[in-house]
């Protein structure tokens, strides 16, 4: 047997019954001989309620500010689960990111993690406890608490599991794997037993909302071996690795969708050299990250540069550009919330030229028009309206993995 971090999300602590089942997974785990190293998420809306919270006293609350009180969720959460841990019997510690070793920049809100030191967790581990972690949060050089941003505690965990060189790290949600598209509102979607790193990496990034893709960039580099699974079925989850086995006609690994993009369009650019260097630096210098671009052909009045940034970034990422008008010389500046992406992934579509073609044929058969397109060797992702979207995701699903 051998050490395996264990993570659980809000929905799995979110009430003491479900604490308790946390508990008794944790629990069953260690009296089948491993070392455990649970990392846990605020309780539910937790976050979400002391965000609102905040608002109401400060709606310009600083950073730092906002990272104290929004630790204090997982907090509850690792004291809560180590109290129903001592009641099965087990000895237990609960440790902050802090008490845990777990050092970031000093970016508060979305801080990255610099290292790991894992001496006061092995000590305790070597007194045969169970470890119970805050996760997404750790503390910068000037030992004020940081957080890592939303989904940051499965980077905390696997961040844990690669420090600690772990058997294992289970990242147990309210799923039990990853499907072939969102089995809430895909007809149809089935579990894949195991998919690769980059194309979990592709699926994170694009809204599948099952891991955080941070986290997926970490387990990648540290070849740290994944688990998603349920916690409320105990059914074997889906493994995430380096190299799958799968048949090779199963091109397509999953289908996903977001919703919380918008498009920006500069209408009427300077036709001439420099000019999108000028847009997207401006937007990189402000930690505004830009997806799917299309420049379009020169024309009388210039060119158009077309864009998407995530929602949360609309509003600001306007704004730069409206103040910096004048050096860009731009006629005009669109947006449009009402979009979506819609995306399929598979490490086998680099050898299957077919895949857009059919993806086309889905969305031509359902008369739902496509605006933008973008590829990679693993992924094709196409905007559509966004009240075409959930009827996207599942023709293109039909279509790939429909029995026959």
């Amino acid at each position: 047997m051998g050490l395996i971090v264990q993570k659980f999300g809000g929905t799995s602590v979110a009430d003491t019954d479900r604490l308790r089942n946390v508990a008794k997974i944790i629990t069953d785990t260690y009296k089948a001989g491993n070392q455990v190293v649970a990392v846990l998420s605020a309780q539910g809306d937790t976050t979400d309620d002391l965000i609102a919270m905040a608002g109401k006293v400060n709606p310009n609350a600083s950073n730092r500010e906002m990272d104290m009180l929004l630790s204090t969720g997982e907090q509850i959460s690792v004291s809560l689960c180590a109290m129903a841990i001592e009641a099965l019997g087990c000895p237990v510690i609960s440790l902050t990111g802090w008490q845990a070793g777990m050092f970031t920049n000093t970016v508060s809100r979305n801080a990255r993690i610099k290292r790991v030191d894992t001496e006061r967790i092995e000590a305790e581990l070597n007194q045969r406890k169970i470890v119970i972690v805050t996760g997404f949060q750790g503390i910068n050089r000037n030992q004020d608490i940081t957080t890592l941003g939303r989904g940051g505690s499965d980077t905390s965990a696997v961040a844990l599991a690669a420090a600690l060189d772990a058997e294992l790290c289970q990242i147990y949600t309210d799923v039990d794997g990853v499907y072939t598209a969102d089995p809430r509102t895909v007809k149809g979607a089935r579990k894949l037993d195991e998919v690769t790193y980059n194309e979990m990496l592709e699926l994170a990034t694009l809204g599948a909302r099952v891991l955080h893709n941070r986290s997926v960039e970490m387990a990648k580099k540290y070849n740290v071996r994944l688990e998603v699974l349920s916690s409320f079925t105990g059914h074997p989850g889906t493994k995430v690795k380096g190299v799958v086995k799968r048949m090779e006609k199963s091109y397509i690994s999953s289908v996903a969708k977001d919703k919380n993009i918008s498009r920006i369009a500069l209408i009427g650019v300077p036709n001439e050299i420099g000019t999108s260097f000028k847009v997207f630096s401006l937007l990189a210098q402000n930690h505004i990250n830009v997806d799917i671009i299309l420049q379009g052909i020169g024309h009388e009045e210039g060119k158009d540069i077309c864009f998407t940034v995530a929602e949360s970034d609309l509003l600001r990422a306007a704004g730069l550009l409206e103040d910096h008008r004048d050096e860009i010389r731009y006629a005009r500046l669109e947006t449009n919330t009402e979009i979506a992406k819609v995306s399929v992934v598979g490490a086998g579509m680099i050898n299957n030229p077919g895949v857009a073609a059919t993806l086309f044929e889905a969305l031509y058969d359902a008369n739902i028009n496509i605006n933008m397109i973008s590829t990679s060797e693993i992924k094709i992702s196409v905007l559509v309206d966004k009240k075409d979207a959930d009827k996207a995701v599942q023709v293109i699903h039909d279509k790939f993995f429909s029995i026959g």
